[in-house]
């Protein structure tokens, strides 16, 4: 499932037809973790863990933007593309930490959600530990990481996790996809691609100095594009912007 998911964030990313991504899960489930048989198959084995991987092997969308981002999940920090997580039902292990690392996140009424690593006797998953505490604070994350504990939909959007929680069932993925139409057809995939960039670059250093300047050289780029002339004409003559595709 990680090779297909890579291959197919790196081929929708290199779509310039493609404006955003959203990830979600089929039936009534986001994702549930790793498959029972595969944590058993630990029990018995000499391997190690990080042996069995083999991620050299598979696609590298997002690579080459950051050195940190070029590993696994964070590379969606790398992708030009927003990424919407859809949490449609059930998130646990491994699967929290994917819609972690995603740009927006919106689930489902009620859904459950848990890190689960603490029940199974390991260690926060993939990064948890450092971008919990970014996204919820350093209480909520303590909470979610050290009790490994089923947390509703609810609190998620209360603990600050969650953009938004939409009713369960039909009328849950017609939500997400306006808010993705609406990204689609009314931000520049420029300026998506530069501030997901400068988001999670800022986070990696602490010079609010250098964001400052950087910033302000990025505006005087982004104003030769023509994403910008396009922007400025439509807020003038009040129609939805026609921005072109991405270049490659």
């Amino acid at each position: 499932m990680n090779a297909e998911l890579r291959w197919i964030m790196a081929t929708l990313d290199s779509d310039p037809a493609v404006r955003v991504v959203v990830l979600t899960g089929s039936g009534d489930q986001f994702c549930v973790g790793a498959d029972t048989k595969a944590l058993d198959f630990y029990k018995e084995t000499d391997q190690t863990y990080g042996d069995t991987l083999h991620t050299s092997e598979m696609a590298t969308p997002g690579h080459g933007v950051h050195p940190q981002f070029n590993h696994d999940l964070v590379w969606q920090w790398g992708m030009r593309l927003p990424i919407i997580a859809a949490i449609n039902g059930a998130c646990a292990g491994i699967a929290t930490a994917l819609a972690s690392f995603s740009d927006l996140r919106y689930a489902a009424e009620g859904i459950k959600f848990t890190t689960a690593a603490p029940r199974l006797g390991l260690p926060a998953e993939y990064g948890l530990a450092w971008i919990l505490p970014r996204l919820i604070g350093v209480t909520h994350a303590a909470d979610l990481l050290i009790t490994g504990r089923i947390v509703l939909a609810e609190e998620l959007l209360q603990m600050g996790y969650l953009n938004g929680v939409f009713p369960r069932g039909d009328q849950f993925l017609p939500a997400v996809y306006k808010i993705a139409s609406s990204i689609a057809s009314g931000v520049s995939p420029a300026s998506a691609a530069i501030a997901k960039r400068q988001l999670y670059t800022e986070l990696l250093r602490g010079d609010v100095g250098d964001a400052i300047e950087d910033s302000k050289r990025l505006i005087g780029e982004f104003m030769k594009k023509p994403d910008y002339k396009e922007g400025v004409a439509a807020l003038l003559e009040r129609r939805p912007p026609r921005f072109p595709p991405p270049s490659r």
